[in-house]
């Protein structure tokens, strides 16, 4: 007992001791408890044929497989990636922008233009899609507006259609992530030292060099951070596919986070379900350490 006490004396200031694992372990059973434990269980389901009610058969693999021979099954995953060019490359790249500018010139009134920029975040997913259905209907706000000044050619039932629905709804998914993004790198402009700005300056810089010499390089780490929260943001989205469309027209706008919800309490196909829960769960994740890894690559 002395000699393992003397052993933990000895070690260096700051090293881990294992009375710190007792300040986690409370966090660590939650985590285990409402997260692992339950995603466990998704996998052992996914390994199933089950309708929810009746005796469950073994599928092995057999979900997993169908993700990738059932057209049902491939289309979703190919929406969220559509979606994830307007969940996060066009809110980054507004955002990038707003903050470029922003950061350059002297806006009246950037209190306010931020707080409405940002307002979609705070608002419920519900009402969002809520309010767009009701914009984007055959009689909505947009149709009229596009009456009002002479494009009449161009309405449509826009969450109606199988060419511009899932358009329609990864546009809203821009208007909701933009603001976010924007806020995150104005954040990251003011800690930006003003010296590299004046020394690009000098050196002759114009906007667009100092942008991708000073700026773009200055909010790396804010870009991860964007990037990230987006794609998360996409490729789970669910309740605003559930408010405006419900996967339709057909299945035009069905993506794996309704699929889920379809084929669990709908079609009973709860083995099925858990498949694509999961494979979804391992594409969010493989993604986000992708952007992060490339991030950290440029880093060093």
């Amino acid at each position: 007992m002395t000699a393992l006490r003397d052993r933990y004396r000895r070690r260096a200031p700051g090293e881990p001791r294992a009375i710190g694992y007792l300040y986690v372990l409370p966090a660590l059973a939650l985590y285990g408890v409402f997260l692992l434990y339950p995603f466990g269980q998704s996998v052992w389901l996914s390994l199933l044929h089950w309708d929810g009610l009746t005796r469950a058969t073994w599928a092995g693999f057999g979900n997993y497989a169908d993700l990738f021979t059932d057209p049902s099954l491939r289309a979703p995953f190919v929406h969220a990636l559509v979606l994830l060019l307007f969940y996060a490359a066009l809110p980054v790249a507004i955002g990038l922008l707003l903050a470029a500018v922003m950061s350059r010139i002297r806006v009246k009134g950037m209190t306010f233009f931020r707080t409405v920029l940002f307002l979609p975040q705070v608002l419920a997913m519900v009402v969002v899609g809520v309010a767009w259905r009701s914009i984007l209907a055959p009689d909505g706000l947009l149709n009229d507006t596009l009456k009002a000044v002479g494009l009449g050619s161009l309405t449509r039932a826009w969450l109606g259609d199988y060419d511009w629905a899932l358009p329609a709804v990864g546009a809203v998914g821009t208007w909701v992530e933009t603001g976010l993004c924007m806020v995150l790198f104005l954040a990251g402009t003011q800690r930006i030292p003003r010296e590299l700005y004046e020394a690009a300056r000098i050196d002759g810089a114009g906007a667009i060099r100092e942008f991708f010499s000073v700026t773009l390089p200055g909010l790396r780490a804010e870009t991860a951070v964007a990037l990230t929260l987006t794609i998360v943001a996409g490729l789970r989205n669910f309740d605003l596919i559930y408010i405006t469309t419900s996967g339709g027209p057909g299945n035009s706008t069905s993506v794996p986070a309704y699929e889920v919800y379809h084929r669990a309490f709908e079609t009973n196909q709860v083995g099925s379900a858990a498949a694509v829960g999961v494979a979804l769960t391992v594409l969010i994740f493989a993604l986000t350490v992708t952007v992060s890894r490339l991030v950290e690559g440029r880093r060093s």
